[in-house]
């Protein structure tokens, strides 16, 4: 199914209507910031081994990153020092991924993670849903080096594309190939590990 929402003023039916999705634990393909991404309720268990069978990855050894819709939220999943926060708040919302200590608050599924990826885009339509689903996105980069760079990147090819396997696509315009800037900020001193489309802002 191929939703179109706007990003500039995203339809709140239309958020509503896919948030009801990732609540009975479906997945999507959503715009970000960066790259199309494939998303689903960080905290429904079924939804979370459904996306990692998918994606073939193992969700305790494999590097994990979650939507939050502001930094009040992220305290809830992760450990921020006060100079990570100042640092985070500086540059978020934004295309950058933060690598912090996991809080206490992810289900099982995640448990001995000792590090998990924060993000908070500035793409209106992935805040809007993490704010009408009440809970945090997991999210996984849809780019496949094997692909076309337009599946990766047109949201009707990647509607055919990928309708058997994900439950809607949202269709917010042309997306991306360069992904989020990576920041692993596990110690005092914050380190760039992957530059991408941010430029951090120190």
């Amino acid at each position: 199914m191929l939703i179109r929402i706007y990003n500039d003023k995203p339809n709140i039916k239309d958020i509503a209507r896919v948030a009801g999705i990732l609540k009975d634990g479906g997945l999507m393909v959503y715009p970000t910031d960066s790259v199309y991404a494939i998303g689903c309720d960080a905290l429904n268990v079924r939804a979370v081994e459904r996306i990692c069978k998918m994606k073939n990855i193992n969700p305790q050894k494999s590097d994990l990153s979650i939507i939050c819709r502001d930094l009040a939220e992220v305290s809830k999943y992760a450990k921020m020092s006060n100079s990570v926060f100042k640092l985070m708040k500086k540059n978020l919302p934004g295309p950058y991924t933060f690598i912090l200590p996991t809080g206490s608050n992810l289900p099982k599924i995640y448990k001995n993670r000792k590090e998990v990826g924060i993000r908070i885009p500035d793409n209106n339509i992935a805040l809007a849903l993490a704010e009408e689903l009440g809970n945090p996105i997991l999210t996984m980069s849809l780019h496949d080096e094997n692909d076309p760079t337009e599946y990766c990147t047109d949201p009707e090819l990647i509607e055919e594309k990928m309708r058997k396997t994900v439950d809607i696509v949202i269709d917010g315009g042309y997306g991306n190939i360069t992904p989020s800037t990576v920041v692993n900020c596990l110690s005092d001193e914050a380190e760039i590990i992957r530059q991408g489309i941010g430029e951090l802002i120190f």
